[in-house]
């Protein structure tokens, strides 16, 4: 488990919650106005808010998203995240998310 804080992109950074062999779970916060640029990935993902609203757009389709709300986004699926105001959102992926583990032990 990451115990620092590392940015994505502007306005939004994450830390790894926990992760095993098939799953990786990470704490996200975004700031009002922040986008994560539209991407993918070979990981499932599932985008489960806490706090805040955002706008998730899934291969072209809209999605406003609230506090409770959650989001299956499939392998290979581009999308991209706004904050529509300051969010908290829990991120789970399958299989994990090596990069972020490695670079989790980069920070040290």
């Amino acid at each position: 488990m990451s115990e620092r804080w590392i940015e994505l992109c502007p306005g939004i950074r994450r830390k790894t919650l926990t992760h095993g062999n098939a799953l990786y779970q990470m704490l996200a916060q975004l700031d009002a106005g922040s986008l994560m640029p539209a991407h993918s990935h070979p990981q499932e993902q599932i985008t489960h808010i806490i706090e805040g609203r955002v706008t998730m757009n899934l291969d072209g389709v809209r999605h406003d998203l609230r506090a409770g709300d959650s989001l299956l986004i499939p392998s290979n699926v581009s999308h991209d995240a706004e904050a529509i105001e300051q969010a908290l959102v829990i991120d789970t992926f399958s299989p994990p998310r090596d990069d972020y583990l490695a670079r989790d032990r980069e920070q040290g």
